[in-house]
Parts: C-alpha cells; sequence; structure tokens
C-alpha cells in the first residue's frame, strides 16, 4: 500500500477503539502500543516489526527487525536527557554489520507501518545496550531457527557469504541449543521525536502529527502532510 495522496487506506475500526483513547493521544508511545496492539489483533503480518535505518561507511542502510517489548525490564537511568523511553528493544548479534553501524552513529531512524490500519509512525532514536541477563532472558523467547543461527554466526558471521543455501541449510539440521551465545546483544531504544501519520481519514486529509520530548511530556505540532 503506497503512503501518497492517493493511497486507499483501509477503513476505521468501528465504535471506540484504543487508538481513539485521549490517554493515548497524549503520549505518541502509548498510543504507538496502542495501535500495534490493535493490528496484532487483526492480524496484522507488521505488528511486531519495524524497518531501521542506520549509517555505515557513509553510506544509509535500512532492514526490516523484529520490534521487541521489553514489558518495563529496562531501569529509568538508561535514559539519557532529551529523551524519553520507548520499553521497545532490538535484539541482535555482534557479528552483524549493523552492530558496528550502531557504534558509528548517534542515532537510527526506526519506522512502524501497520497496513491494517493505514498508520505510520517514525521515530528519532538513540540506542543504548541491554544487560547480559535480558538479553539471555529474551533469547529463551526466539524462535528455533533463529536460535540456531545466532550459534551459526559463531562460524559463519551474519551477512558473510556461503557456498550455496543447501550448505546453510544442512549446517541447521543441530538439535536446538538451549542458551544464548557470547555474541548475542540487546539494545534499548530512546527517543526525543515521534512523527505519526494517519492515511485512515474518512476525508481523505492524511492527520499527520510530531511529538518532540519537553521535560516528562511532549509538545504535538500538526504538520501538512
Amino acid at each position: 500500500m503506497g503512503l501518497g495522496p492517493d493511497a486507499e487506506p483501509a477503513g476505521r475500526l468501528g465504535g471506540a477503539g484504543a487508538r481513539d483513547d485521549p490517554i493515548a493521544r497524549d503520549d505518541p508511545i502509548a498510543q504507538l502500543r496502542a495501535d500495534r496492539a490493535e493490528a496484532s489483533a487483526r492480524g496484522d503480518p507488521m505488528a511486531s516489526l519495524c524497518m531501521l535505518a542506520s549509517v555505515g561507511g557513509g553510506e544509509p542502510r535500512v532492514r526490516t527487525l523484529v520490534l521487541r517489548d521489553l514489558n518495563g525490564t529496562v531501569a529509568p537511568e538508561s535514559v539519557p536527557e532529551g529523551f524519553a523511553a520507548t520499553g521497545f528493544g532490538l535484539f541482535l548479534n555482534r557479528t552483524s554489520p549493523k552492530f558496528h553501524e550502531f557504534g558509528e552513529s548517534g542515532s537510527v531512524a526506526l519506522l512502524v507501518y501497520l497496513p491494517s490500519l493505514a498508520v505510520q509512525y517514525r521515530l528519532r532514536c538513540c540506542l543504548r545496550p541491554l544487560s547480559a541477563q535480558i538479553v539471555r532472558e529474551s533469547w529463551q523467547l526466539r524462535p528455533s531457527v533463529p536460535k540456531r543461527m545466532d550459534w551459526l554466526y559463531e562460524r559463519f558471521p551474519q551477512s558473510g557469504v556461503i557456498g550455496s543455501r543447501e550448505e546453510l541449510v544442512g549446517l541447521l539440521q543441530c538439535s536446538d541449543p538451549t542458551d544464548a551465545p557470547a555474541t548475542a546483544v540487546g539494545f534499548v531504544l530512546n527517543t526525543d521525536s515521534v512523527e505519526r501519520l494517519d492515511l485512515a481519514q474518512e476525508d481523505g486529509i492524511h492527520d499527520r502529527r510530531r511529538y518532540t520530548v519537553d521535560g516528562d511530556g511532549w509538545i504535538e505540532e500538526i504538520l501538512v502532510p
């Protein structure tokens, strides 16, 4: 589905849904959580995903990742001044090129698009490392194949070249590991700017808003879509 002026978004959910909660509207992170929950209830395949952009070697890079809800496990001191906690995290492997890209840049751009709601979020974020304990506990929630992939990276770094698809499949024909490898890492996302674009407007005029951290709250601005 396109995001241009001629896009034809899905209709709004009838009744008083989570997206229309005035408390959520005052807090873009709370609204993002409500929107993701509603999208998940609708069976939206994008509900748990995000697109993350970073810079590596002077070139922009973007990829799709699982955006994990940390469920309040991160201490408040992990939030730098001028930022707000999102409560979301990313888990990856230290052998991945993006791990090194994160170290090169002070910030990353995060995009969440929920086709079932025709809603897009854009966040400017900084990354803080998660504790080894949180990484180990979260790793246990990973599906079987990603667990085996994490250990495969010990011998074949992520994004490296391999001889064939058949070789890759053969290397993964093993029992599931029980513990996370030392190369498993995670980051918590903190943000200072959130944009929300709602395409599902009855009058056809998209609703675009920017939220900027202001002390313990947010400044909301209406933007031209």
